[in-house]
């Protein structure tokens, strides 16, 4: 009878080892899964967020940062990661609040899309993987948050590649109307700007945002596989209340949060990037793709490149190019 019981234990108990061991592998998958050639995608809680970010290249190597802008996500780097894995550098590429698999641990948390926020983000993330200090590059929105990283925490910035230059925001310049061909260009905002536009952005995201990727990038004939890759991110359910945030708070139509006035009266002064940086201009800058009007900004180690007949989402267009800026400022001394 002992051995009979005994049996049953141990059969019980292989059966409870298995169920727990499937249960695990299948968390595992939900947190880790491979997403091509950017590596694992995984999740970790960091300050607000529970960022989901994809992971490649050696633990001990260089770390690089890698940030998207808007309407686009993490899949602009399909073709720079494997670049830079390949040269040893270790690769983190997040989803920005609002995005793909980032999520607020809170329901109740502000959906906040001003510059200091999504600066702070990253930060945090930072924290959260234990990485001292990083390589951090990008473009658009991923631009002017590594600009604001570089300006309010240059000790966690090894090195800074920014398209389009110096993008922190100015509140009080952007009060100031423009001349009517630029006005022209910012048509979006001032159409999120209104209810109609919230609601209308609501409605036809996807339409929407690709006709944003054809008027930024008109050279660039992506496919409707490349864009849909990219257009599953629009669907977090945050998505819409951190664009209209954003743009509505440049205009000073909704205000920011308290917590970060500081930051944002650092940045209201226009502080200069001391880290070394390459910043990339395209035809998308138009007259400012020479990088003169933002050069002064930048007093450490600092080169400027043009790339022509590339538009805005410089990192899908020309991979090579924004890649080898990632490994050169990394080289500046």
């Amino acid at each position: 009878m002992k051995t009979i019981v005994k049996i049953k234990n141990s059969i019980t108990n292989a059966v409870l080892l298995i169920a727990f061991l499937l249960v695990n592998a299948a968390a595992i998958a939900q947190t880790e899964k491979q997403d091509g050639s950017l590596g694992t995608l995984k999740q970790i809680k960091a300050g607000l967020l529970n960022v989901g970010y994809t992971e490649a290249g050696p633990s001990n190597g260089t770390p690089v940062i890698l940030l998207h802008g808007w309407p686009y996500d993490i899949h602009s780097y399909n073709e720079v990661v494997p670049i830079l894995v390949s040269k040893g550098y270790h690769v983190f590429t997040p989803y920005l609040r609002g995005s793909g698999t980032t999520t607020f641990l809170s329901k109740d948390t502000f959906r906040n899309g001003q510059q200091a926020a999504l600066a702070t983000d990253i930060i945090a993330f930072m924290d959260a993987l234990k990485i001292d200090k990083a390589v951090v590059g990008g473009f658009d929105w991923g631009a002017r948050t590594a600009v604001v990283m570089a300006a309010l925490w240059p000790e966690r910035v090894k090195g800074l590649v920014s398209v389009s230059g110096y993008l922190v925001v100015n509140l009080e310049a952007n009060l100031k109307p423009l001349p009517p061909k630029a006005e022209l260009g910012w048509w979006y905002q001032y159409y999120f700007a209104t209810e109609r536009g919230k609601l209308g952005y609501s409605q036809n995201t996807y339409e929407f945002n690709k006709q944003i990727w054809q008027i930024a990038s008109p050279l660039w004939n992506f496919d409707k596989a490349t864009y849909d890759q990219t257009a599953q991110s629009f669907d977090n359910p945050d998505h819409v209340a951190i664009v209209i945030h954003n743009y509505r708070w440049r205009q000073s139509l909704e205000a920011g949060e308290s917590k970060y006035d500081s930051l944002e009266k650092r940045l209201a002064a226009r502080p200069e990037i001391k880290v070394p940086t390459i910043t990339i201009g395209s035809d998308f800058d138009g007259a400012f793709a020479d990088g003169k009007a933002y050069a002064n900004k930048f007093t450490g180690k600092y080169a400027h490149r043009i790339l022509k007949g590339i538009g805005h989402n410089v990192p899908q267009e020309d991979p090579k190019s924004f890649a080898q800026a990632i490994i050169d400022v990394d080289g500046m001394k």
